[in-house]
């Protein structure tokens, strides 16, 4: 395994998510009946409607349409911040079921993620990185056969050496509201790297099936000022334009 990257994938999404969100918003104001409403969405375009949405700020009915990534290549550091958002559902690679002895791997080393400022300082830092990994892993199978090779019942415990650093996989499904707010958090500089990345990702692959919804969605600044007050990056106008290059 060794050093692993980022994978992101969008496997499943509500069908034609906009008309769904527009069906739940003109719901609200219509005395229509439900056939009749969803025959006059699908005749029309739905572009201006969500947008008008989104600027009200009328955000329920955007939750009607959900997102659900398979992620590779992030680690357990960033599996803790990822969690913290509580209107997600997630399901985790476990340690305690997947083995994760040197016997396992194809090159003697469970996944890890290499972080980039360790990478910027040279093939010989990320070589020592490297041998903490494997040094780590040794201690792993150590404790492994210690506790009898006993599958679940060794790997729960022979877990705790293993670092931040260790490879997850994960599913993760948001609603369109909560990526949304995922993204103006995760898509700031002051966001920590790793999870940056994947929020940036995500949002790239929502953007291709939900153009209308998605199109102003990134980190706070986009829409009026820094957000993180006194603890702002400063880079503002350089983040709206990186943006605004995104959206074409």
């Amino acid at each position: 395994m060794g050093r692993k990257k980022l994978y992101v994938e969008l496997l499943r999404y509500t069908p034609v998510p906009e008309e769904v969100i527009a069906m739940g918003a003109k719901l609200c104001y219509s005395g229509a009946a439900v056939g009749d409403l969803q025959a006059g969405v699908e005749a029309s375009d739905q572009t201006k409607f969500i947008g008008k949405l989104v600027d009200m700020g009328h955000f329920s009915p955007i939750e009607h349409a959900s997102f659900t990534f398979g992620v590779e290549g992030v680690s357990r550091s960033l599996l803790a911040q990822i969690t913290r958002h509580r209107l997600a559902s997630f399901s985790v690679q476990s340690q305690r079921y997947v083995v994760k002895t040197s016997r396992q791997s194809e090159d003697g080393v469970f996944g890890y993620i290499l972080p980039p400022q360790i990478a910027a300082l040279g093939e010989e830092a990320a070589a020592e990185f490297d041998r903490q990994m494997r040094q780590m892993q040794e201690w792993y199978d150590y404790w492994s056969e210690r506790l009898g090779n006993k599958g679940e019942a060794a790997n729960e415990d022979a877990r705790f050496v293993l670092p931040n650093a260790a490879e997850t996989k994960l599913l993760v499904t948001m609603n369109a509201r909560e990526l949304l707010h995922f993204f103006r958090l995760r898509c700031c500089n002051r966001a920590q790297w790793e999870i940056r990345a994947l929020a940036e990702e995500m949002l790239r692959l929502v953007r291709a099936v939900a153009p209308s919804l998605f199109k102003n969605a990134g980190p706070g600044c986009l829409s009026g000022s820094c957000p993180e007050g006194k603890m702002t990056c400063g880079k503002s106008a350089a983040v709206r334009e990186k943006y605004a290059a995104l959206n074409g």
